[in-house]
Formats: structure tokens, C-alpha cells, sequence
């Protein structure tokens, strides 16, 4: 567990200011509620009517006006864009900052073979994100508390789920990329959590452009889906694990019978 614990030593500066900063942006959306609440239902009738602009974001199938649908057009907003990103950045580099940094003479130099080398450092990843949507989950319960709203407790554990998966999905689709490259990958890891994210825009819009709902993990993690239907898309999301599996085993046969550069 060597490997283990050094890189959450390693990331726990970005770890801090990734979770602090998406559950600071949730909690002041849910303080800043109440203020707007009498306006809101005006401004989600607004947003409802705004065409192809409140399909994209799942406005015209939530009240804007209701706290839950405020928190999932808002909320659900900053989990996915956040929290994918962050995802992102931890898998893409996890594999390919031994050559990068020039540390990977050091790190297999000691008894451990490449397969444990990869488990312990995609532990690291998987934990990290579990560990900072714990942490989110309770300021976002807390920030309920605070403002005195009743939150629906299933749709609110389940939105929570969607985008926890989401997060690992991308995580692990980056970690298996970042086996594949020398010189670290920090563009290619924000670009494809920016693409699947956008592709999920494009999929709401454009009903020829539903099948794309098959390819973007952020499909089952809408916010109008969750909350409106109480249950997540399984058949989406049992597709976003196997792409994720898919990523693991890329990184796994690459990594094993790569020539690293010391």
C-alpha cells in the first residue's frame, strides 16, 4: 500500500482545493435560495420557454421555483462540470507522471510488480473521488438544514449516485488513456470530460442526436431525469461502467508490457 498512500499525499493539495471548491459553490447556491425563492417561479417559467436552451440544461422538465429542481438545474450544473473535470485531471496523470517527472527508475526499482503498481495508484483515484462526494453530500445536506428546506431524501441520494459514477467513469476512461502516453496528458483529459459533457447538451437538443445519450456518462446523471422520475437510467449507466471496465483493462494490457522511459 506504499503506492497507495504516497499518491494521496501527492494530490492532497489539488484533493483539498477541488472538494472545498465545489462544495463551497454548492452550499452558496443553496444560501443564495432563499433570497431568490419569490422570484423563482417567474424565472423558471422563463427558463422553461427558452427552447432549445432549457432542453439542453432539463429546464422545461424541472421547477426552477421548487428548491429540488433549483438544486438539480443549479447544483447538478457545478457536480458535473467540477466534478468531471477533477476526475479528469486525477486519471490522466496517474500513469504517465513517472516518465514526465523522470521518477519511474525510482518507483520500479522496488519489489512491485506493474500490475500492483496500477491497482494501488487506480485505488488512489477511485478513492479520492468517493471520498470528496462523502464530503459533498454532507455539506450539501447541511446547506438543506441551514435554509430550512426539506430535501427529497431518495432523489437527492440518487442525483448524488448519478454523479459519483459519472466521476469514476471518467476517471477511469482517463486513467486507461494515461497508460498510453510519455509527457502527461493535461489537455486531453479536460478535453474529454468538456466533449461528453457537451455531447450530453447536443443529445437533449436534438432528437437525431439521441443516440449520443449511449456514448456521454452524463446522461444518466440528468437532473430532470432523477428527480422528475425518482430512478436513475440503469441500462445508461450499466454502459457507463462497462466503458469505464474498458478503461481499467486498456490500462492494465498497456502498462504491463510498456517500455517506460526511467
Amino acid at each position: 500500500m506504499m503506492i497507495f498512500r504516497h499518491e494521496l499525499k501527492r494530490g492532497r493539495l489539488a484533493f483539498i482545493i477541488w472538494t472545498a471548491a465545489i462544495a463551497f459553490m454548492l452550499f452558496i447556491c443553496m444560501i443564495l435560495y432563499p433570497e431568490m425563492e419569490g422570484e423563482m417561479s417567474q424565472v423558471g417559467e422563463t427558463f422553461s420557454n427558452m427552447g432549445s436552451f432549457s432542453d439542453a440544461f432539463g429546464m422545461d422538465q424541472l421547477n426552477f421555483g421548487e428548491v429540488m429542481g433549483f438544486y438539480g438545474i443549479e447544483c447538478g450544473n457545478v457536480l458535473g462540470i467540477g466534478g468531471g473535470f477533477f476526475a479528469a485531471l486525477l486519471g490522466i496523470g496517474m500513469l504517465s507522471k513517472e516518465e514526465k517527472e523522470r521518477t519511474a527508475e525510482f518507483l520500479l526499482s522496488h519489489p512491485v510488480s506493474r500490475i500492483s503498481v496500477i491497482g494501488q495508484k487506480l485505488a488512489a483515484v477511485l478513492f479520492q473521488l468517493i471520498l470528496m462526494n462523502v464530503i459533498i453530500v454532507g455539506v450539501a445536506a447541511l446547506s438543506f438544514a441551514v435554509i430550512g428546506e426539506d430535501m427529497e431524501a431518495k432523489e437527492f441520494l440518487l442525483l448524488h449516485l448519478a454523479f459519483t459514477v459519472v466521476q469514476l467513469e471518467i476517471a477511469c476512461l482517463c486513467f486507461g488513456i494515461s497508460a498510453f502516453l510519455r509527457r502527461g496528458g493535461l489537455g486531453i483529459g479536460l478535453g474529454l470530460a468538456a466533449v461528453l459533457y457537451f455531447l450530453n447538451l447536443i443529445a437533449n437538443i436534438s432528437e437525431e442526436a439521441e443516440p449520443l445519450r449511449y456514448v456521454t456518462p452524463f446522461a444518466y446523471a440528468e437532473a430532470s431525469d432523477i428527480i422528475g422520475n425518482s430512478e436513475i437510467d440503469m441500462t445508461l449507466m450499466g454502459l457507463g461502467v462497462l466503458y469505464a471496465l474498458v478503461g481499467v483493462a486498456a490500462a492494465f494490457l498497456k502498462y504491463t508490457r510498456k517500455d517506460i522511459a526511467a
